[in-house]
């Protein structure tokens, strides 16, 4: 499935800040219609891989910390909701 900007925008961020040696972003919007947050649109709901080095020796919590920081423009204003999977591989 091809990305919309929201999904474009947020790989960009993530493989920009974690280089990541995996990445996934998948729209989920679908599965949420008539759900608080959907629109008819999509890109309110997403679900991201991450695994990367940089996660290597953080607790979880702080893992998915990083990501909910560099994506709170996206959660602030667009994303009703982000399913987070991180790693290192």
């Amino acid at each position: 499935m091809t990305l919309g900007p929201i999904g474009q925008i947020i790989k960009k961020k993530l493989e920009d800040k974690f280089s990541p040696g995996e990445i996934r972003v998948v729209d989920e919007s679908s599965h949420h219609a008539g759900h608080a947050g959907a629109k008819p649109e999509g890109e309110t709901h997403f679900a991201v891989t991450v695994i990367s080095e940089v996660f290597a020796g953080m607790p979880l919590v702080r893992q998915h910390g990083l990501i909910n920081e560099i994506l709170a423009d996206e959660l602030k204003t667009r994303v009703h909701a982000l399913r987070i999977k991180t790693g290192t591989g």
